[in-house]
């Protein structure tokens, strides 16, 4: 699993050209993947790429959602409680997290500039090990031409 960059700064244009960024790359690529970036609670950016579905955007939001529970990456929060052949069901009832809004599997990370979560950046239509790659090396990409 990569780490996940920490950003200088986050806003809504920076957020804008991430967004576009990787949506740009994984049509390139033909990737059927859904892409959504939050600022706080508003979401800021939304790309469903072709071969997505509705069900994606429904992913996006509830690996979102364990990234704002947790304040690390969902692919994190997938190996440290579930792990391989794990029971996520058992994860849930463990923090008394409801299946309908949070799941645990990669593909969202955390916006973090200066140390503090401003937002969130998923990813979903893949295997979530790839789905997180997706995001890292999109956030990444943008930290590298940030400086």
């Amino acid at each position: 699993m990569h780490a996940v960059p920490e950003l200088d700064r986050l806003d809504h244009d920076t957020a804008w050209r991430l967004g576009l960024a990787l949506a740009e790359r994984c049509r390139a690529a033909r990737l059927p993947v859904t892409i959504a970036i939050w600022l706080g609670e508003q979401r800021v950016f939304h790309s469903g790429c072709p071969g997505s579905s509705a069900d994606n955007d429904r992913w996006v939001e509830r690996k979102a959602a364990v990234v704002r529970h947790f304040g690390v990456a969902s692919a994190q929060v997938h190996a440290t409680y579930v792990g391989e052949g794990g029971d996520v069901e058992t994860f849930l009832r463990l923090f008394a997290l409801p299946l309908d809004r949070y799941f645990p599997a990669g593909g969202a990370v955390p916006l973090v500039v200066a140390g503090a979560l401003v937002g969130v950046l998923a990813v979903s239509g893949l295997a979530g090990s790839e789905d997180h790659d997706l995001a890292v090396s999109a956030l990444a990409e943008l930290a590298r031409t940030s400086r």
